[in-house]
C-alpha cells in the first residue's frame, strides 16, 4: 500500500461518505466538502434498496421514445423536459445509442457484480456495531404485476436474474397474500427477488456523518468549491468560499453537480440530472414488504417508523421544483394497487425531491481521469446510488490506496466512449 494520503472528498451524499469511511478505515487523512447541509438530497429521499436485482440498466431499448412520447406530460413516471440545451442533447444522442439489447446483455453481470459486493460491505458495517443498530432489512423485494403483459416483461428479467446465480421466486395472487398479510394488494401476482436489502437512508446517513466526525474525518457543511489549483497534471489545492484545501487525492462524489466541477478543469462528463420524489406516510399502512409497483412505475420501503412511496424519473435540469403533479401520481399508483390505502394530503404536500445522476448508458463513472493523476471521479449511479454506495467507496480507496481492486471497473472508466 503507498503512504497514506491526505484526501479531498468533494459531495456528502451516501458515495461520498462511503468513500470517506473506506479511505479512513485505510489510515487515509479525510476531509469531506459539501456545499449543502448533507440533510436533504437523493441520498436522504431515495427508496432505500440494496439491490442486485436490478441487472437492467436505465438505459434500454425504448426508453428515449418513451421520453419523447412523455415530453409533454409532467406527470408520466419518465419525463423530459423540452429544452434546448447542447449538454442535454448530447447526453440524449449518446443515451439512444447506449440503449441496445446488446449492451444491456453485457452490463447485466457487471451490475451484478457490484451490487452483490456493496450488498456485502453494507452487511459488514452492520455486523462491525460501529453505526449502532441501523435499520438493515433482509426481505427482499417484489416486483408486483397487475397485468399479464407486465407479468411477461418480468420474468424475462426474473430469468437472466437466476442465470447469474440471484435468488427469485414467482408468487401468484395466494403466494403475494402469504408475504404481504396485513393489506390486499390488487394484483395478479409477483417476483420475490430473495437477494435483495432494504434500509432507512436519513437514519444511516445521519449515523455515518456522526461516526466519522468522532472517528477525525473533517466534515465541513455548507461549504462549496469554487475553484481548483493544479500543477501540471496534479491537482494541489481545492478552494472553496470558506477557505483553501491542500490535497494529495480528489475524489468527485457531487452526485449531479460532478460535471459542472469536472468542467472547472477542462474535463466533461456526460451526466444529467434525473429528479426523483418521495412521500412519507408515518401513519399505519400495515405495508411491511418493500415493493415495486410496476404499472405504476414506483417503489413502496416500509422503513423505520414510516413507509415511503417513491419513484419518477424527470429529465429538467438541475433545480428541486416540486412538481405537485407527479407527487400526485405517486400516490395514486400507490392507492391503485393497495386495497383501503389513503396517503394523507399533508403527506403529499411534504413531499421532497433529490437529483439522482444519469450517464448514457446507466453505467456509473468509477476511476481515474486521463488528465489528471491524482484526480478520481465517482458519479452517475442513477437510480442505484444508494446501493452501490460502499461498492464505489470501496473501489475508490483501493484505487487511492494503490491495491488491487475488488472487481475490475474497467466498464465505469469516467471518459467512455459511448
Amino acid at each position: 500500500m503507498s503512504k497514506n494520503k491526505n484526501v479531498i472528498v468533494v459531495g456528502g451524499g451516501i458515495i461520498g461518505l462511503s468513500t470517506a469511511y473506506f479511505l479512513h478505515k485505510e489510515g487515509h487523512r479525510v476531509t469531506v466538502l459539501d456545499k449543502s447541509g448533507m440533510n436533504g438530497g437523493a441520498s436522504h429521499v431515495n427508496a432505500g434498496y440494496i439491490t442486485p436485482s436490478h441487472i437492467a440498466s436505465l438505459a434500454s431499448p425504448g426508453m428515449i421514445s418513451k421520453g419523447i412520447k412523455y415530453m409533454f406530460d409532467s406527470s408520466s413516471p419518465f419525463y423530459m423536459k423540452p429544452r434546448l440545451n447542447a449538454d442535454f442533447i448530447k447526453w440524449a444522442w449518446n443515451f439512444k445509442k447506449s440503449s441496445t439489447r446488446n449492451k444491456v446483455e453485457k452490463a447485466m453481470p457487471i451490475i451484478r457484480d457490484i451490487n452483490l459486493l456493496s450488498r456485502t460491505l453494507y452487511e459488514r458495517i452492520k455486523d462491525s456495531g460501529e453505526l449502532g443498530n441501523f435499520h438493515f432489512d433482509k426481505k427482499g423485494l417484489l416486483m408486483v404485476y397487475k397485468t399479464q403483459k407486465a407479468r411477461d416483461q418480468e420474468a424475462y428479467v426474473a430469468k437472466r436474474a437466476k442465470e447469474l446465480d440471484l435468488e427469485v421466486v414467482e408468487l401468484d395472487s395466494d403466494g403475494l397474500r402469504k408475504v404481504e398479510p396485513n393489506i390486499e394488494l390488487n394484483a395478479l401476482g409477483a417476483f420475490h427477488y430473495e437477494c435483495d436489502r432494504h434500509s432507512t437512508p436519513t437514519q444511516f446517513m445521519e449515523r455515518m456523518i456522526e461516526f466519522l466526525s468522532k472517528q477525525g474525518v473533517a466534515i465541513h457543511k455548507n461549504e462549496e468549491v469554487i475553484d481548483i489549483e493544479s500543477n501540471g497534471d496534479n491537482i494541489s489545492t481545492v478552494i472553496t468560499d470558506k477557505g483553501s484545501y491542500k490535497t494529495d487525492e480528489l475524489v468527485f462524489s457531487a452526485g449531479s453537480w460532478t460535471s459542472s466541477l469536472s468542467k472547472k478543469l477542462g474535463i466533461k462528463l456526460l451526466l444529467q440530472a434525473g429528479k426523483g420524489y418521495r412521500i412519507n406516510v408515518e401513519s399505519q399502512t400495515n405495508i411491511s414488504m418493500p415493493a415495486i409497483l410496476m404499472e405504476s412505475k414506483m417503489a413502496v420501503t416500509p422503513m423505520d417508523g414510516f413507509t415511503r412511496f417513491s419513484g419518477t424519473m424527470e429529465f429538467s435540469g438541475i433545480n428541486h421544483k416540486i412538481r405537485r403533479e407527479r407527487v400526485e401520481a405517486i400516490a395514486m399508483g400507490a392507492q391503485k394497487f393497495y386495497s383501503g390505502l389513503k396517503i394523507p394530503k399533508e403527506d403529499i404536500n411534504n413531499a421532497q425531491c433529490g437529483l439522482r445522476p444519469v450517464t448514457p448508458d446507466g453505467l456509473p463513472y468509477i476511476g481515474r481521469t486521463e488528465r489528471y493523476k491524482n484526480l478520481v471521479i465517482a458519479t452517475g449511479h442513477a437510480m442505484m446510488g444508494w446501493s452501490l454506495g460502499p461498492a464505489t467507496g470501496k473501489l475508490i480507496t483501493e484505487l487511492v490506496s494503490e491495491k488491487k481492486l475488488s472487481m475490475d471497473i474497467t466498464p465505469f472508466v469516467p471518459e467512455r466512449r459511448f
